[in-house]
């Protein structure tokens, strides 16, 4: 026995401590370690660089609405796997996983409650659920919360965040992209108002429609909003691209977006949105 192996054995045994895996988040953005508990008390925004963090529909309600004010709508029944594809895996199995790791049916979940005590139905795109992605499960949910708003004769608000269009249900999930524009036409005809925001990252498809279409266009810092990725839009042009091309702050100065609105102020900010672009119609 070596020296090494007689005094380890001869040191008291201390039992490994059991500690959670998630007590710490390391930042995007700066590489801060940041406690967790403070990251989530920041919305999710690093206090050190604040830099934007990815959140779900459940928190994004929580942070947008009244306090038990809102309630969650059905998800939209839609056909699982209508081409049957399968690439590495099959596309079941990703839908399965996708829902087994977030708890939510499909990638677009909405609600409808109250932002300083207005109506609104607001929906929630979760990034977390395949990318964000369009198919028929996100189009149909789409349609429903702007039937919903219509119905309730409120603002839809939409929070988008994807990488584009499903690439497993190939021309079904174009399709969408018409479909979602005539749900806004509706919105529209009915007089009533379609708010975007945009999150990090809001890509292809999306971009190319509901995303682009909002009586008011809003971002959060930072986000990333685009059609193409910068490499590939390089590639075609020959040509290097402006520094911060692409992101919230370039396309709010080149015209593109109204505002850009830190997290912590934009329940605030909705609010009166709302207040401006409804209560002039409910009066007359």
């Amino acid at each position: 026995m070596s020296w090494l192996d007689r005094v380890r054995n001869s040191l008291p045994f201390i039992a490994k401590r059991e500690t959670q895996d998630t007590l710490w988040h390391k930042c995007p953005g700066c590489s801060q370690m940041i406690f967790i508990k403070e990251y989530e008390e920041n919305l999710s925004v690093c206090p050190k660089c604040g830099h934007h963090g990815r959140i779900g529909p459940k928190a994004r309600f929580v942070q947008i609405f009244d306090e038990a004010s809102w309630t969650t709508l059905p998800t939209p029944q839609v056909a699982d796997d209508p081409l049957r594809f399968r690439d590495s895996k099959k596309y079941t199995d990703r839908i399965k996983a996708a829902r087994a790791s977030t708890g939510e049916q499909d990638a677009l979940i909405n609600a409808s409650g109250r932002i300083l005590g207005r109506k609104a139905v607001v929906g929630v795109q979760d990034f977390a659920f395949m990318g964000g992605s369009m198919g028929l499960g996100v189009g149909a949910a789409f349609v429903e919360g702007a039937r919903k708003a219509i119905a309730e004769r409120a603002p839809y608000v939409i929070f988008t965040a994807a990488g584009g269009a499903r690439m497993q249900e190939g021309i079904l999930s174009l399709m969408q992209m018409p479909k979602t524009t005539v749900a806004i036409a509706e919105l529209k005809e009915a007089g009533l108002p379609y708010i975007v925001v945009l999150t990090d990252p809001t890509t292809g498809g999306v971009t190319a429609s509901y995303a682009m279409l909002g009586d008011v266009q809003i971002s959060e810092p930072g986000a990333l909003i685009g059609f193409a990725g910068q490499r590939v839009i390089e590639n075609t042009i020959r040509e290097k691209l402006p520094e911060g091309f692409q992101r919230a702050e370039y396309l709010l100065d080149h015209g593109m977006l109204d505002m850009v609105v830190e997290r912590k102020n934009l329940r605030e900010t909705l609010g009166q949105l709302i207040g401006y672009l409804c209560e002039e119609k409910a009066a007359a």
